[in-house]
């Protein structure tokens, strides 16, 4: 005679049965680090210290590599720039303005769980 199996559920794995989870560790390169550094600071010797800080090497190896990329970086544009059309036409100006908009706040209200007595 046959007799009818049961259906058999399977195990869940627990996290202690899996392979640890690896972290691959990549400090950033030079450039990085001293691109990094020059949007957090103005001055050069900061930008030195910063990358070097993300790097892990002294300033004093890093301080050549903000030196170099400081004179490829551009100034930053001005607030207003203003261009003036072809001389054969009539004179025209153009304004450009940068403008930020403020930041907005929502304030949450929640409802009382039950009406004051």
């Amino acid at each position: 005679m046959k007799t009818a199996s049961r259906p058999v559920k399977k195990t869940q794995k627990s996290f202690a049965d899996l392979p640890p989870i690896r972290v691959r560790r990549e400090p950033p390169t030079v450039n990085e680090a001293v691109a990094a550094a020059q949007d957090l600071a103005d001055d050069v010797e900061q930008q030195a210290e910063i990358a070097a800080g993300l790097i892990g090497l002294p300033v004093d190896e890093v301080r050549p590599h903000v030196l170099a990329a400081k004179k490829m970086k551009p100034e930053r544009m001005p607030e207003r720039i203003m261009t003036q059309a072809s001389p054969s036409r009539a004179p025209r100006t153009v304004v450009v303005e940068r403008r930020t908009r403020p930041t907005v706040v929502i304030e949450r209200r929640t409802r009382p769980l039950a009406p004051p007595r």
